[in-house]
C-alpha cells in the first residue's frame, strides 16, 4: 500500500505506517498538475489544511480509499467527490482539541493586558506603562459561538477563572449547554450583544462564512474577538475597521480567509488586532496525536475495520463492530443475490433486522447490503459510496428492525423490489460465527456465501438436480 503524505505531520504517524509494511510517500507544497501525478497510484493520502483535495484529485486516483486529514477542519476537502468515488474521508477531532482550546484562552489573554503590543512597545526601548490598562476576564461574559469539543474545553477553563459563560449553536441541546454551566441563546445577536468577549468555534460552511460582519460586531460593542477557529468565519475586512474605529476594544486572530495570509489583509495594519500564524494546533502533543490518530484510521480502514471518525461512511466502536462483523458480507452477499434473481428494475430496497441484531447498529450493514445490491449494477461499489448511488439512482432505502425471529437468533433479510414483485434473501450467523444464506424467495436453503453460486429454479421433479450436476462436471465448473 501506499500512502502520499503532501503536508508535514509528526513522524510518529508516519512511522506507524511504515511499520505496517506502507510505502510512505512526502511531497510537499505540491498542487495542480503535481499534486495530480504524485497521487496517482496511492492507496491513501494524508493532509492538512495545506492541500486542496478536489474532485480532480479523486478523478486522478482510482486507487485512492481514504484520505486523512490530520485535524479537525475539512474545508479543504471535497466531501461529496470523495463519497461519489468511494473514498473514504477521515480526521482527527479530538487530537488537538486541548491544544486549540489552550491557544484561544491565551489569546484571551493576551488581548485582555495588550501583551504582545506592551513587549514590543518595551523590545523598541519604551517604558510604556501608564499606556496598556488591560481589562480582567473574571466576572466578565464570554459568548462562545459553536459550543463542540473545542468551545466546550475554551468554556470549562475560563468558567473557572470566574467567567460566566452564554452560547450560540443551534445543533446543541440546552441540556448539553447545562453540563458546562452555559447558557444557551436563540442567536447569534443575542450571544453577542451578552458578551463582552467572544470565541468562535465552528466550522467553515456555507452557513459560517461571513456570519460576523459589520452588523454584528457592532452587537459586541466595546468587547473582544478571538478567532482561532477558521478563516473567513469572521468577515476580515468588517473586524479590522471594527477595531480601528474603536467599536471593540480588540481582536485576536490565528486563522485566515487565505492561508498564508496575503501581506495587504487589513488585520495586519491594526495594532489592536494581535495574529498569529494558524499556531492552534501547534504543539507536540497535538501533534502527535492527530497523525496517530489518522494513520491508526488508514490500518484499520485497510483491515476492513471500522473507521472511528469517517465523516461519509457509517462508523461503529469497536465493541459494536465485533458484534455486527459476520453481517457486514452476509448482507453484501444477500443483496447480490437478490438483484441478480430479480427481474425488474429495482425501485426499493428494504434490510430487516429480526433478533437480537435489532439492538445493534447497524447502518454499516446496511450500506453493506447496498453495496451487494448496486455493485453487479454499475460496478465500483463500497459501504462509503452505496447510499448514495441508492439516492442518485432514486431508489429508496429503508430499514426495518424487530426483536421476533422465529427460527434464528438474528436473521438479516434485504429484500429488492419494482413495487409490484419483489425477491428477498435472508442470512443469519451461526454458532462458531459462520454466516449462512437460509431463505431465498420464501425457500429454505443452507449455502455457505463463498464464492462464485449458482442459484437455480426449476420445477420439483424427479432428475433436475442430478441433470444439473451432470452439466456442471461436464462443463469442470468449480466454486
Amino acid at each position: 500500500m501506499k500512502t502520499l503524505v503532501t503536508d508535514p505531520i509528526a513522524e510518529a504517524g508516519l512511522d506507524c505506517l511504515r511499520e505496517a509494511g506502507h510505502t510512505v510517500e512526502t511531497a510537499y507544497d505540491v498542487e495542480g498538475d503535481a499534486l495530480l501525478e504524485a497521487v496517482a497510484d496511492a492507496n491513501a493520502l494524508v493532509v492538512r489544511s495545506g492541500t486542496d483535495v478536489t474532485e480532480a484529485v479523486f478523478e486522478a486516483a482510482p486507487d485512492l480509499e481514504i484520505v486523512g486529514r490530520a485535524g479537525i477542519g475539512v474545508d479543504n476537502i471535497d466531501i461529496d467527490a470523495a463519497t461519489d468515488h468511494g473514498v473514504i474521508v477521515a480526521n482527527a477531532p479530538q487530537g488537538n482539541v486541548r491544544a486549540a482550546a489552550e491557544h484561544s484562552v491565551a489569546m484571551a489573554f493576551a488581548t485582555a493586558r495588550s501583551i504582545p503590543q506592551a513587549h514590543q512597545r518595551l523590545r523598541a526601548g519604551e517604558w510604556a506603562k501608564d499606556e496598556f490598562l488591560g481589562t480582567e476576564l473574571t466576572g466578565k461574559t464570554l459568548g462562545i459561538v459553536g459550543f463542540g469539543r473545542v468551545g466546550q474545553e475554551v468554556g470549562k477553563r475560563l468558567s473557572n477563572l470566574g467567567m460566566d459563560l452564554v452560547t450560540y449553536d443551534p445543533y446543541i441541546s440546552e441540556e448539553r449547554a447545562d453540563q458546562f454551566g452555559a447558557e444557551l441563546v436563540e442567536s447569534l445577536e443575542a450571544c453577542l450583544s451578552r458578551a463582552d468577549f467572544i470565541t468562535v468555534h465552528t466550522p467553515l460552511t456555507d452557513e459560517t462564512e461571513n456570519m460576523i460582519g459589520e452588523a454584528e460586531l457592532a452587537e459586541l460593542e466595546g468587547g473582544y474577538v478571538v478567532n482561532c477557529a477558521r478563516g473567513g468565519i469572521v468577515d476580515e475586512s468588517a473586524l479590522a475597521e471594527a477595531v480601528e474605529d474603536g467599536v471593540l476594544e480588540g481582536a485576536v486572530v490565528d486563522v485566515f480567509a487565505e492561508e498564508p495570509v496575503d501581506l495587504d489583509n487589513p488585520l495586519l495594519d491594526v495594532e489592536d488586532v494581535i495574529v498569529t500564524p494558524h499556531l492552534g494546533a501547534s504543539t507536540e502533543a497535538a501533534q502527535e496525536n492527530v497523525a496517530t490518530s489518522i494513520t491508526d484510521q488508514i490500518l484499520a480502514a485497510f483491515a476492513g475495520e471500522p473507521v472511528v471518525n469517517a465523516l461519509n461512511a457509517p462508523s461503529v466502536d469497536e465493541s459494536v463492530f465485533r458484534r455486527i462483523r459476520p453481517y457486514l458480507d452476509l448482507a453484501e452477499t444477500a443483496g447480490t443475490i437478490a438483484v441478480q434473481l430479480f427481474d425488474g428494475r429495482v425501485s426499493e430496497v428494504e434490510v430487516v433486522y429480526a433478533g437480537e441484531i435489532a439492538d445493534e447498529e447497524v447502518d454499516l450493514v446496511t450500506a453493506s447490503a447496498l453495496q451487494g445490491v448496486f455493485e453487479p449494477l454499475v460496478g465500483s461499489v463500497n459501504p462509503v459510496n452505496a447510499p448514495t448511488i441508492a439516492e442518485n439512482r432514486g431508489v429508496d432505502v429503508t430499514e426495518s428492525k424487530t426483536r421476533q425471529s422465529e427460527d434464528f437468533r438474528s436473521l438479516v433479510t434485504v429484500r429488492v423490489t419494482d413495487g409490484d414483485d419483489a425477491i428477498a434473501v435472508s442470512g443469519t450467523e451461526f454458532a462458531g460465527g459462520e454466516a449462512r444464506i437460509v431463505r431465498i424467495d420464501g425457500y429454505r436453503v443452507d449455502a455457505v456465501p463463498s464464492g462464485h453460486m449458482l442459484v437455480a429454479r426449476n420445477e420439483d421433479v424427479p432428475g433436475v438436480i442430478g441433470f444439473i450436476g451432470t452439466v456442471l462436471g461436464e462443463s469442470r465448473a468449480q466454486q
